[in-house]
C-alpha cells in the first residue's frame, strides 16, 4: 500500500526531468534561448541542473519502493 505514493512521486519527477532536460537540449541545438532574458549559458546549466535534479530525485523515489 505505501508503495503507491513512491511510485507515482517516482514517475512524476522522472518525467519532469526527462522532458525538461530534452527541451532543454533542443532548444540550445537550436540556438534558441532556454529563458528570455537570461544570459543563454546560465539559462542552460539552471535548467539542465534542475533536470537532473528530478531525475535523481525520481530515482530515489523508485530506489524507496
Amino acid at each position: 500500500m505505501e508503495s503507491g505514493p513512491a511510485i507515482f512521486a517516482g514517475a512524476v519527477f522522472a518525467l519532469f526531468g526527462a522532458v525538461l532536460l530534452g527541451w532543454t537540449a533542443v532548444r540550445v541545438r537550436q540556438r534558441e534561448p532556454v529563458a528570455l532574458g537570461v544570459h543563454p549559458i546560465m539559462a542552460a546549466t539552471a535548467a539542465s541542473v534542475i533536470a537532473l535534479g528530478a531525475l535523481a530525485l525520481g530515482a530515489w523515489c523508485f530506489s524507496r519502493l
